[in-house]
């Protein structure tokens, strides 16, 4: 997020086109950049804005100002035909807490994970062969047993299901704040204990690339992470924490927070942010990662459903006549694993977590209807680079435009929300508006300076698909 309460950081990434151009200019791959409009346009610099200028002091809560961090005001909004872009090197994939940065499961999973599928192959192929080896009367017997026996068998099979099926609802939690039902198999005071490996192994990553606490980009998160940290207080998991900030000098648009507390933002997120807001969002967002517990959460399930399989596997490599069958059965099976239950699992923590951070920021009196604006323009600028459209289905994250949509129906509740607090009322325009109206200005700005030949209609061009707040 170039742009950030109390500084502005260098634009040497930023460019400056036009739109029609790019747009004949797509077949060239030229780097996406992503608009911000006049009006969105929150250019914090040190010599003229600083955070705290802006803070009300009401209710016991810090408040954020709007109508000073928007900017310019809707009657002066005159988009000319050159905008200032994003740069799209940095804004090419946000994904918000990946797998790998979330906290590592336990340590003695980890081990023993491989030792599982391992045993289970070897007991599957171990069944398969001591079958082939049989000579045909004895598995003629076998059978003929089998079917005389069948429901002691089933009876068997039903018990092992019955266990599993106490094991899950024995160990079934209430999530905090959403009040969801979840699986917890892992205690959380150890999760986070070991959260401390994973945090070791990215501070030595990072060693060299970490801003002093004395850099203005370090000091707006810390105040930032302060003020949503402080407007929750009364949110026991959220007090309980202590929030340690760390932004790294990395071009990735990227931010975590590991179960310990520990908060890691990079630069790049800081380049693509518009305004505070967005900022406050997105910290919003990854801060109720970590008061929701979704790490351990998420192992809790991939443990539970990995032990599962471990009976599926044993019976692909008994059943299947060769071991070639074998390896794409195996292969099959992780698949459906993977797209039937742990990415849309993510995808529901990615969207609980979206929520609850949309509340974070409503009561620490952020302009939250900037949050789906800031998954517009990561749109926005995938569409103008060209970038294919890959189906929700296959991501553990769900589709900016899903998610902008998602977040606009969530608004109005956090609206409430933020009246409740005691918040000052929302006199700028709406940062939604205000996006759709650039959108359509450029847009006709680029028809307009098309060549009348233009005109017809040329399948191979890519068209510009911009998604509707």
């Amino acid at each position: 997020m170039n742009i950030i309460g109390g500084l502005k950081l260098p634009s040497g990434n930023c460019v400056f086109f036009h739109l029609a151009s790019l747009i004949k200019q797509r077949k060239c791959n030229h780097l996406c950049r992503n608009f911000i409009s006049k009006g969105q346009r929150y250019l914090l610099s040190v010599s003229n804005t600083d955070i705290y200028k802006n803070v009300h002091h009401g209710s016991g809560q810090f408040c954020f100002q709007p109508s000073q961090l928007l900017g310019e005001k809707t009657t002066s909004l005159q988009i000319s035909s050159a905008v200032s872009a994003w740069n799209t090197q940095i804004i090419r994939s946000f994904h918000t807490s990946p797998s790998f940065q979330a906290a590592p499961v336990p340590l003695f999973w980890i081990i023993v994970k491989p030792a599982q599928k391992l045993f289970a192959i070897i007991l599957g192929r171990s069944i398969r062969n001591w079958w082939k080896a049989l000579p045909p009367n004895k598995r003629e017997l076998l059978k003929e047993s089998a079917k005389k026996n069948k429901w002691k068998i089933l009876l068997g099979v039903s018990s092992l299901g019955v266990l599993f099926v106490m094991f899950y609802f024995t160990h079934l939690e209430e999530t905090p704040i959403t009040g969801r039902a979840r699986l917890l198999v892992f205690g959380k005071e150890h999760f986070r204990e070991l959260s401390q490996m994973e945090y070791d192994m990215w501070m030595e990553e990072f060693k060299n690339k970490m801003l002093p606490e004395t850099d203005a980009r370090y000091q707006v998160v810390e105040r930032v992470v302060g003020h949503l940290s402080e407007s929750n207080k009364d949110i026991p998991q959220v007090s309980a924490l202590q929030w340690v900030i760390h932004v790294v000098d990395e071009p990735g648009v990227n931010a975590f927070v590991l179960p310990n507390g520990q908060v890691f933002v990079f630069t790049g997120l800081l380049d693509a942010v518009s305004d505070i807001h967005q900022l406050s969002f997105i910290l919003g967002h990854e801060i109720a990662h970590a008061v929701l517990e979704h790490a351990a959460e998420k192992a809790s399930l991939v443990h539970f459903l990995d032990f599962l399989s471990l009976i599926f596997l044993t019976m692909i490599w008994a059943i299947c006549p060769r071991d070639s069958l074998a390896v794409v059965g195996q292969w099959i099976q992780s698949k459906l694993q993977e797209f039937m239950f742990d990415r849309p699992y993510s995808r529901t923590l990615e969207a609980e977590a979206d929520k609850v951070g949309l509340q974070f920021a409503a009561k620490a009196c952020v302009d939250v209807r900037a949050s789906s604006v800031f998954w517009q323009q990561m749109e926005l600028a995938e569409t103008i680079q060209g970038q294919p459209k890959l189906p929700e289905w296959l991501s553990t994250h769900p589709s900016h435009e899903n998610r902008a949509e998602h977040l606009d129906r969530l608004i109005p509740e956090a609206l409430k929300i933020r009246e409740s607090c005691n918040c000052p009322s929302l006199s700028g325009p709406d940062p939604r508006l205000i996006f759709r109206l650039n959108m359509q200005h450029l847009l006709e700005s680029a028809k307009d300076q098309e060549t009348p030949n233009s005109t017809k209609h040329d399948l191979s061009k890519p068209k510009l698909d911009f998604p509707h707040s």
